[in-house]
């Protein structure tokens, strides 16, 4: 049992339990490329693209064409939370929290997955046959003019990098920024304008769609090196999530634990980098 649950103990007039503030679950989950997998690993295959050769004579030889083939591997890593609630702990209050418990560990497992799904992004991926071969993000893919937060140059410029990668249009873009960037676009005339802008963000405080890009807010970007915040800029299928066993949930009796009651949830995942080139990290001065 948590130590900290005597303070939901009834005193005076305590009859329920609140959550504190935090992010509920995964928010990043449904904008990259999922794919159920078996085993510790997993790759993910991808296919180059190739030239058509010009006929210059009738009845030549059909051309062969060696379509290049290549891999992205990920890791399953295992993740487990639980939380034990006594006998007692019933007895003194007014209400069971197992339900809390367990909506507390949904919450912490999809903030696992959001955490794996940004290090992915802007970390290490692995390529070749057994995936032993490492490959960092390409310096093109980075904007590092840090001195400023986001700005609408910066979401041009990354708009720019997919473009120029023939990114296809009709695929999803997700821009992930924190508070602090959100609050630097709400600043900027030309976002918030209507003369510009297609959404009302200062009436709803918020900004949802602009170039292309759906912004999703996130507390969890890390810093690079020059602690600029790594904001980014991906296409649905640019980042990889492996799911090999997705969130379960157990509530049941511990023996061994003067059977106390026992909250448990687990599940296994791994994401990676599928291609650099649908990926852009931008440095944004906070």
């Amino acid at each position: 049992m948590s130590v900290q649950i005597t303070t939901a103990f009834v005193e005076q007039y305590k009859s329920n339990v609140f959550h504190l503030a935090q992010q509920k679950g995964s928010r990043l989950r449904d904008a990259v490329r999922s794919e159920t997998v078996t085993g510790k690993s997993h790759f993910f295959e991808r296919i180059g693209s190739v030239a058509a050769e010009k006929r210059t004579s009738r009845h030549s030889d059909t051309p062969r064409m060696d379509t290049p083939h290549s891999r992205r591997k990920v890791t399953m890593d295992d993740y487990d939370w639980a939380d034990l609630i006594d006998q007692e702990d019933k007895v003194r209050m007014l209400i069971s929290p197992q339900s809390e418990y367990a909506m507390a560990g949904a919450w912490a497992m999809g903030r696992a997955m959001d955490d794996s799904i940004i290090a992915a992004a802007t970390g290490t991926s692995y390529g070749g046959v057994s995936g032993g071969t490492s490959v960092a993000l390409p310096s093109t893919q980075k904007i590092v003019h840090g001195s400023a937060g986001l700005t609408l140059d910066k979401l041009i410029e990354a708009k720019e990098k997919l473009d120029a990668n023939d990114v296809d249009p009709d695929e999803a873009r997700y821009m992930i920024v924190t508070s602090k960037q959100m609050s630097n676009l709400l600043n900027l005339e030309k976002v918030t304008s209507s003369d510009y802008a297609s959404i009302k963000a200062l009436v709803q405080g918020q900004i949802d769609t602009y170039l292309g890009f759906k912004f999703l807010r996130t507390e969890r970007l890390g810093l690079d090196s020059n602690s600029d915040r790594q904001v980014l800029a991906f296409c649905q299928s640019g980042i990889g999530l492996a799911v090999g066993s997705d969130v379960s949930t157990r509530i049941s009796e511990r023996a061994d634990k003067n059977y106390a009651t026992q909250v448990f949830l687990s599940m296994t995942i791994g994401a990676t980098r599928v291609e650099d080139e649908k990926v852009v990290e931008i440095a944004c001065n906070e």
